[in-house]
C-alpha cells in the first residue's frame, strides 16, 4: 500500500465516474507521446497505459509511489521520471500531449512550464483547483481574468470541461476542483516578442486597479500613452488587445 503525503499536496482521485469522462476527452484527441504528470496511485495511469500505440511516459517525485506503481503496473518500467516535474528535462523528442491530475500547491508553475514547451505541447488536459482552472479560462471583463488567463491563451484556446468536487478525492481537498483542455492556437498571437508581450500582460495586472496608463506608464512614450485605451484597466483588455499595444511599447 502507500501513504498520502499532504507536504506534496496529494489529493488522489478515486471517483471512477470521473476518471472515465477524463480518459474520453482524452481519447477525444489524436497523438503518439502522452506524458501524465503526477499518476499517484494509477487512477488515471491504469487506463492510459492501455492505449493503443502510444508512446507513454509518467512523472512522479514521491519514491513511494513510483515503488508502488512499478509493482502494480510492471509495464511502467523505465517510463515513470523520478523528479519532480518543474525540474525535468523535455520528456520527448517529438510533439507530447500532458494530462494530469496536478498537484495544486505548483499548478500554475505548471503551466508555465509547459509554455516554456508550447511548440512541442499541442494539447493539455489538466485537473487544477477549480480557481485555477477557472483563471486560465476566462476571457476579458471577468474577475478572475488576469496574469495565468493573457498569457496561457495567447497560446492555447482554453476550455473549461466540468467541476469536480471534493468528495471526489481522498482525501478530500478543502477546495473544489475543475478539468480543462488546453489546444494550441492553429495561429500564434500576433506580438512585436514574447518578452514584449509577457512584460506588458505582467505589468497591466500588477496593479490591476489602476487604469493602464498608470499602471504601464514605464513602458510607453507619453505620446503613445494619449490613445483612450489606456484608459481602461487590465482586466477589459483582451489578449488581442494587449498584442496590438506591444507594437507601441518604446
Amino acid at each position: 500500500m502507500y501513504t498520502l503525503k499532504k507536504s506534496l499536496g496529494q489529493h488522489f482521485l478515486k471517483d471512477e465516474q470521473v476518471i472515465q469522462k477524463i480518459i474520453d476527452v482524452v481519447k477525444e484527441q489524436v497523438f503518439t507521446n502522452l506524458l501524465e504528470v503526477g499518476p499517484g496511485a494509477g487512477a488515471l495511469t491504469k487506463y492510459l497505459i492501455d492505449l493503443p500505440g502510444i508512446n507513454f511516459k509518467a512523472v512522479e517525485l514521491d519514491e513511494e509511489k513510483v515503488n508502488y506503481l512499478f509493482q502494480k503496473y510492471p509495464v511502467l518500467k523505465d517510463k515513470i521520471i523520478h523528479e519532480s516535474f518543474l525540474d525535468i528535462a523535455k520528456p520527448f523528442d517529438q510533439p507530447f500531449t500532458v494530462i494530469g491530475n496536478f498537484p495544486y500547491n505548483i499548478s500554475t508553475q505548471i503551466l508555465f512550464k509547459i509554455l516554456e514547451w508550447k511548440e512541442d505541447v499541442p494539447c493539455v488536459i489538466g485537473m487544477f483547483q477549480k480557481e485555477v482552472a477557472e483563471r486560465a479560462a476566462s476571457k476579458e471583463g471577468s474577475k478572475v481574468y488576469g496574469v495565468l488567463s493573457a498569457l496561457v491563451q495567447a497560446y492555447y484556446n482554453v476550455e473549461y470541461l466540468f467541476d469536480v468536487g471534493n468528495e471526489c478525492f481522498n482525501p478530500p481537498p478543502k477546495v473544489q476542483s475543475g478539468v480543462i483542455r488546453l489546444i494550441r492556437r492553429a495561429e500564434p498571437l500576433h506580438v512585436k516578442s514574447d518578452r514584449a508581450y509577457w512584460v506588458l500582460v505582467k505589468t497591466a495586472f500588477n496593479q490591476r486597479r489602476k487604469t493602464l496608463r498608470n499602471a504601464v506608464k514605464s513602458l510607453f512614450t507619453a505620446e503613445a500613452l494619449q490613445d483612450d485605451i489606456f484608459n481602461k484597466r487590465a482586466e477589459a483588455l483582451s489578449i488581442e488587445d494587449f498584442a496590438a499595444l506591444t507594437f507601441k511599447m518604446s
